[in-house]
């Protein structure tokens, strides 16, 4: 029947209603066959009941039976159309590398679709049929298409390993809890793969969870990198800005200083013109003189020469040269008067570019609180700061608060005290006299008074200490620090200067702000006593 079936066209297997291979076919009175569900349907659309096909119609809507026949030619029909496109497909999925291949296949191995657990054997389209169709294979655990089959197997008692030994934490088989697991805590695999399952879930949200944080921190990075370059390309900006308006003030006053040095050669020459003309028009006078006299003493007339005698032996007007002189100009001072005078434009500029500066650095203040803990005696109280008063002996305070990265700033008003020393310092020494110095760890300028003249009064505290030379005496001290760069740099902020910079520093420990308002002998302090006013 089946290859009878093959013989007959597609065309008489369709529904003439939805156009495809018979389902459940039935046949009217008329001898026209339809689909059981799109005939019902089209009666039940259409108020007539009559055949499409004919459009015969039936008072009474027709008992319709399905006809077994067509039903079964349809099927066989439906089948080799399917299996013939299996064929057809299947010259095409021929197993490539790293995919798994069918067991049965000869020949050519062709790409496998599942796996079974019972065989063990895996299968392409055409060869799992049977476990489609056959009610005995129909049971057999299919699975996505895997290699090496045997390792589902155990390899002791050759049977599936179905079962998961929770003690061992490992798989095994039926006859294993008989024998080596017969006392562990044994559950279906089934079991542990549904907690293996919900496991991995959590693994797979944490690590979720963790792929968000570090694309949170990839864009902070990158958008970190954004603003450093934005903040480069503003630096350079302002940085080209200010050299260009350096340099145009150097040459300024190098045109200025080469015009002067020019006017009083010039004036010096147009004196010396002035000399050299009247210098020549009387020697001009003079020699004309001079050969006038040269004649008359030649001439042999006796009266001539006696009348002419007077007029010609008389000096002709000229001017006293003795004391005339023409000096080279003084240009002495006038190299120092221009480089005063730039000095003053450029100390112009430096205040501009450190207020700028200022303002840069001012982003990063911080609310500096004192420690308790360590200052001694207790400082008073107010409501703006912490204070201790000078008439205390303390030597020096930390600040409660530390920093191990980024970048802090803040300000000291260290008018009120006529020594006093700030910066930042480690922990780690403070319970012991040290000398201060950035090996010591710690990172401060001084002044001292009893040092004024002989040193200039402050200093950058070291192994050797750095004199500093100020104009004039701050009265308010801001220090910046960036933990990274290893800068630590200090303020005038009264006057918008920058006096000092520890740079090339490497900082490993947290940093807290110092200060010590007191009178210290030499570069020792005692550094288990504190502090001052930190705003």
């Amino acid at each position: 029947m089946a290859a009878a079936s093959c013989l007959l066209s597609e065309d008489q297997f369709l529904c003439s209603i939805c156009l495809e291979v018979f389902t459940d076919p039935v046949a009217l009175p008329c001898g026209h066959n339809f689909c059981n569900k799109c005939i019902t349907d089209h009666w039940d659309i259409n108020v007539r009941c009559q055949c499409p096909m004919c459009k015969r119609l039936y008072t009474t809507r027709p008992e319709l039976q399905v006809n077994t026949f067509i039903s079964e030619v349809a099927a066989q029909f439906r089948q080799s159309v399917q299996q013939e496109a299996s064929c057809s497909s299947s010259e095409h999925q021929a197993a490539k590398p790293g995919e798994v291949p069918c067991d049965v296949c000869t020949g050519t191995k062709l790409k496998a679709l599942k796996s079974c657990l019972v065989c063990l054997a895996s299968y392409c389209e055409t060869h799992l049929e049977p476990h489609l169709t056959i009610a005995g294979l129909k049971r057999h655990q299919l699975i996505d298409p895997v290699e090496d089959l045997e390792g589902r197997v155990c390899t002791k008692h050759d049977k599936l390993l179905e079962l998961f030994c929770k003690s061992d934490q490992m798989c095994i088989c039926m006859l294993c809890t008989v024998s080596d697991h017969k006392t562990h805590d044994v559950v279906p695999l089934t079991e542990e793969y549904e907690g293996k399952k919900d496991e991995l879930k959590e693994t797979e949200a944490e690590i979720q969870q963790m792929i968000l944080k570090r694309r949170l921190k990839l864009q902070e990075i990158k958008r970190s990198v954004e603003l450093s370059k934005k903040d480069a390309d503003r630096e350079i900006v302002e940085g080209v800005q200010v050299f260009t308006a350096l340099k145009a003030s150097v040459e300024r006053s190098q045109a200025e200083f080469i015009k002067t040095i020019k006017e009083k050669q010039r004036a010096t020459e147009i004196q010396a013109e002035g000399f050299i003309k009247e210098l020549e028009e009387e020697i001009s006078e003079l020699m004309r003189r001079r050969t006038e006299v040269e004649q008359l003493s030649l001439s042999e007339d006796h009266l001539h020469l006696i009348q002419s005698f007077s007029s010609l032996n008389t000096a002709p007007t000229t001017k006293d040269w003795t004391q005339v002189s023409v000096h080279s100009p003084l240009y002495d001072g006038t190299v120092v008067r221009a480089v005063i005078q730039l000095e003053e434009t450029l100390s112009k500029q430096m205040k501009k570019m450190f207020e700028a500066e200022l303002r840069r650095v001012r982003k990063y203040a911080v609310n500096v609180m004192l420690d308790p803990d360590i200052v001694h005696p207790r400082p008073t109280q107010s409501s703006t700061k912490q204070q201790v008063n000078e008439g205390d002996k303390c030597r020096c305070v930390l600040s409660k608060q530390g920093f191990t990265s980024g970048r802090f700033y803040f300000e000291v008003q260290v008018s009120r005290w006529s020594s006093w020393t700030l910066g930042v310092a480690r922990k780690s020494n403070m319970k012991r006299e040290v000398t201060l110095s950035p090996s010591n760890g710690f990172w401060t300028v001084c002044m001292k008074w009893r040092f004024f003249k002989r040193l200039g009064g402050y200093f950058a505290s070291g192994n050797p200490s750095v004199c500093l030379s100020l104009k004039s005496q701050p009265e308010r001290v801001g220090v910046f620090v960036d933990y990274e760069d290893g800068v630590v740099s200090f303020y005038d902020i009264n006057n918008a200067a920058l006096f000092y910079s520890f740079t090339g520093c490497s900082f490993t420990d947290k940093l807290y702000p110092f200060f010590s308002p007191c009178h210290n002998d030499g570069d020792k302090i005692h550094t288990n006593i504190n502090l001052c006013v930190l705003q």
